[in-house]
């Protein structure tokens, strides 16, 4: 699962899809009828389409100084005073974006009206898309927990600090203390946001709010010269050349007294705030406990998925899917002689085998190991893609604050090569899914996120928001190509010889329908925490879904979908399809809907592209 994008400074938000999504591909059938015989005004329309869109991706990438510095959209000055800011998590912000996504949809609307290229109405459908989700969010904005245990500011302040913000030059160092000046007021910002919604009656469960809680009291155990964002500073700036020694421990100094006086109180603060509303909070798990949480779960499902699809569609959808596996891996099972019990015990057993000694610490042994497969995925990969990115790929284990509860995702590399796309993978033992490691790294790194990612990043007839990915298509999108690079290799004979691997690999995409029945079963259906582990979810991934509703079922639904279009060209090409070429034309044209890929897809195919 990439993440993406791991600054959670910038959630996405949940909007209802499909229509947009038809409505765009409507759009781009029209525009390569239009485009033939374009008129000298049309030529025009079709310029200032292009200079808009480029301005208005600008305009939006400066709603957050986080993203602007993860993806270094700008240079010189402007991205310097960026990287010296952290965002407000104010009420005005949040109008100042919707003020702004309505704006774009207007300007939008009549560009759509005149004639653009098949190219640009693409573009277009993606960018309607994107904003439209933005007003569609606003109802249900507060049922997203400010301090969820995934991406709420007392993990992802620390994570952003620590690994994205840029350590090349003195100033960088200086920008760094600016930015830790303003922690304290961005964490106030956010319990203000917490507390108006629990005025409201929306609390996390409770099991939520213990896990979060359990992240800012591990914040605050060390002393403030062992704090974690003291100790990044003195780690990243250590090799910088032309830093003086006396100014970079004058600036750790500086962040010291800053975490001891603003930073561990504003922790001390959310903790006051949690312990204040832990008595109103219950077990209960899903959306279906807020008035309107039936219409917020729909909208999420839209948003994930870009589909129509019902939480009962895709509820049965995973049922049939969960049969389907469970069908291959007893067959695999019983060929080693595994042959009484449950699918799920079974394997459980069979992990349980292969686990390495507790002493000496296995972890690292166990980074490099995925880092083998990761390498040995590159050289298997080239029977399948033409495109390669530049960028490297390196696998790192994720950091201790948030290892207990992150899921495995990658993250992109820096346009500017200081920094490589990275496999993060949590290893918080004792017992590691050995078996699976193969395909988390298919999945993660190669050929999954990594070659999606990397290779979009490295697009240069892309403009710079598509490259970048200001808009896109959600994760449907980037989840499934992840599950579908996973497929890949299965159907492709990368497991012959290796039963255990296999068995990982079906594992994984077992994990993924359980996911579609899971998160639907918590947010449609009812179901507990409890009855939501018992499925055959770990504890850590149920509440994942919890506080991050419709995003599980991206996965199991983009990957079918990827397979759809992929026949459906097979059969319009016949002997003229090219594997290669179909995943050149999927990951050249970059996040967008589904709906809007498929488009795209069917078009190349019919050699109308």
């Amino acid at each position: 699962m990439p993440n993406t994008h791991p600054n959670t400074a910038f959630p996405i938000k949940r909007r209802h899809a499909l229509a947009l999504a038809a409505a765009g591909a409507l759009g781009l059938q029209q525009g390569c009828a239009q485009t033939a015989t374009a008129p000298p005004a049309a030529a025009a329309q079709v310029t200032g389409f292009d200079a808009w869109a480029e301005g208005f991706a600008a305009d939006w990438m400066r709603q957050s100084a986080e993203r602007v510095t993860f993806s270094q959209y700008f240079s010189g000055a402007e991205q310097a005073a960026f990287e010296r800011q952290l965002t407000p998590q104010t009420p005005e912000r949040r109008v100042k974006t919707r003020e702004l996504a309505r704006a774009g949809l207007a300007r939008l609307a009549a560009f759509e009206a005149g004639s653009l290229t098949s190219t640009q109405r693409t573009e277009a459908a993606t960018l309607r898309w994107s904003l439209e989700r933005t007003l569609a969010s606003e109802p249900y904005e507060d049922l997203n927990f400010v301090f969820s245990q995934l991406g709420g500011p007392q993990v992802s302040l620390v994570s952003f600090m620590s690994e994205a913000h840029p350590m090349r030059t003195p100033d960088d160092v200086a920008a760094y203390v600016a930015r830790l000046e303003q922690v304290d007021q961005r964490i106030a910002e956010a319990i203000a946001r917490a507390r108006t919604a629990a005025a409201k009656g929306t609390l996390p469960p409770r099991f939520i709010l213990d896990r979060a809680r359990t992240q800012v009291q591990s914040f605050l155990k060390p002393p403030a010269e062992q704090n974690l964002f003291v100790q990044a500073l003195a780690r990243r700036s250590e090799k910088i050349e032309g830093l003086p020694a006396e100014t970079r421990q004058r600036a750790i100094a500086d962040a010291t007294v800053l975490v001891a006086t603003r930073i561990r109180p504003a922790w001390q603060r959310i903790d006051a705030f949690m312990a204040e509303i832990e008595p109103r909070t219950t077990t209960d798990a899903g959306l279906w406990r807020f008035p309107d949480g039936a219409a917020a779960y729909a909208q999420a499902l839209a948003l994930y998925t870009t589909t129509t699809l019902s939480a009962d569609e895709i509820h049965a959808i995973g049922l049939r899917e969960v049969a389907r596996i469970e069908g291959e891996m007893d067959t695999v099972l019983q060929s080693l002689g595994r042959k009484d019990g449950s699918v799920k015990d079974r394997f459980e057993a069979l992990n349980l085998s292969l686990q390495p000694p507790a002493e000496p610490d296995p972890r690292d042994g166990l980074i490099e190991r995925h880092a083998g497969y990761v390498r040995d995925n590159i050289r298997r990969s080239q029977a399948f893609f033409n495109l390669l990115p530049k960028a490297p790929v390196e696998v790192r284990r994720e950091p201790p604050l948030t290892e207990k509860t992150a899921a495995a995702h990658y993250t992109t590399p820096a346009p500017d090569g200081s920094r490589p796309g990275v496999f993060w993978a949590p290893l918080p033992g004792p017992v590691y899914a050995i078996a699976a490691m193969r395909s988390l790294a298919v999945h993660e790194a190669v050929p999954g996120h990594h070659y999606q990612l990397a290779i979009q990043q490295e697009q240069t007839q892309l403009p710079r928001w598509r490259q970048r990915r200001v808009f896109g298509g959600g994760s449907a999108h980037s989840e499934g190509w992840g599950l579908y690079a996973e497929r890949l290799a299965i159907d492709n004979g990368w497991y012959d010889g290796d039963a255990v691997a296999l068995l990982g690999a079906l594992d994984s995409q077992l994990f993924r329908a359980r996911r579609l029945v899971v998160d639907t079963g918590l947010h449609a259906k009812k179901w507990t925490r409890e009855q939501a582990i018992a499925y055959g979810i770990g504890a850590q991934e149920v509440e994942r879904y919890v506080s991050n509703p419709g995003q599980a079922c991206a996965y199991m639904i983009g990957m079918l979908r990827m397979l759809q279009l992929r026949e459906e060209a097979r059969k319009t090409m016949g002997a003229k399809f090219d594997v290669k070429a179909f995943h050149d034309v999927l990951l050249t044209t970059g996040s967008v809907p589904l709906d809007v890929l498929g488009d795209v897809m069917r078009r190349w195919a019919a050699g109308t592209a």
